[in-house]
């Protein structure tokens, strides 16, 4: 295994975390203290750094044959389902982009656009909710037919 710098510059980042995974690292840490100078979070039995093999067989595949996670599906499923999560949510390309560290929006949209809600069904729901406070009789009458 290695174990080194991360791969580019904007791989230094800072996510927010929800409040579901600080509630999870507090009790991992409870429980497992990081000890050491290395400060691993995620540690083998033997302590240092979990080997991915170990990881994999271990912890990964149980953990997902017990959530009904289809086989084979492997962790960076989790970094996709994150940013499907942001954009179902609202989150705009530049947030998406910037916190999956990709070099730019462009990279995301190439990578994401299927999950962004249709368009066409956003910009009609849009005007609708601006008029919507409007009294009845003070909104305009439109010809259907024209």
């Amino acid at each position: 295994m290695y174990v080194g710098p991360p791969k580019t510059a904007r791989s230094h980042r800072t996510v927010p975390l929800p409040r579901v995974a600080v509630d999870a690292m507090k009790a991992h840490l409870r429980d497992f203290p990081a000890n050491g100078s290395e400060g691993w979070i995620f540690t083998a039995q033997q302590g240092g750094p979990e080997v991915y093999t170990h990881f994999m067989d271990g912890s990964w595949r149980p953990a997902c044959a017990k959530a009904g996670i289809a086989k084979g599906t492997e962790p960076h499923a989790l970094r996709h389902h994150y940013a499907s999560l942001l954009i179902k949510h609202g989150e705009s390309v530049k947030t998406v982009s910037e916190r999956l560290g990709h070099t730019n929006a462009a990279m995301t949209l190439n990578i994401y656009t299927h999950p962004w809600p249709d368009s066409e069904e956003r910009t009609r729901a849009a005007v609708d909710k601006a008029y919507a406070d409007r009294s009845a009789d003070a909104q305009p009458q439109v010809d259907e037919a024209a």
